[in-house]
């Protein structure tokens, strides 16, 4: 690693530790010529991921997308920022571990719905009504019903 104040191409880890919940390590590094101190990141290269959509295009997996979807159904909604963060990490996650490289906006819509149930009924609603692009107030209809079914179980 080179030193960032005077180019030297060596230097010594003084400390290692996890960063970003385990996805990184910050590293404390010394240059063995100048003794400057400075920080590093060891980050974990991941593989791209391609969203199939609906009418068979594709283009790369944007997390802020995914973001960006779920505050508008948890619009004055008592959802943190950050748990709507952690569900979009956490389904990127899920999505990178699997060995699919190219994933459809089904999939992504399906654990998108399954985890806003959880975290906000109301917010899960909106966004079915989004995603599964009710007809009529029938269909949206019978979604409540099974909503409430499944809250009695």
């Amino acid at each position: 690693m080179k030193c960032p104040y005077c180019g030297y191409p060596e230097s010594k880890v003084i400390d290692s530790r996890s960063a970003e919940e385990g996805s990184s390590i910050r590293r404390r590094r010394e240059c063995l010529s100048c003794s400057g101190r400075f920080t590093t990141f060891e980050i974990i290269e991941r593989l791209p991921l391609v969203v199939i959509k609906r009418d068979g295009s594709r283009q790369s997996f944007d997390k802020n997308k995914l973001v960006n979807s779920m505050l508008k159904s948890c619009e004055k909604r008592s959802v943190k920022l950050e748990q709507i963060e952690a569900v979009a990490e956490d389904i990127e996650q899920t999505l990178q571990s699997g060995l699919d490289r190219e994933v459809s906006t089904s999939v992504i819509g399906e654990m998108v719905m399954d985890r806003l149930k959880e975290l906000d009924e109301v917010a899960y609603v909106r966004f079915a009504s989004v995603y599964r692009q009710f007809k009529d107030i029938q269909s949206f209809m019978e979604e409540l019903k099974r909503l409430l079914e499944s809250k009695k179980l």
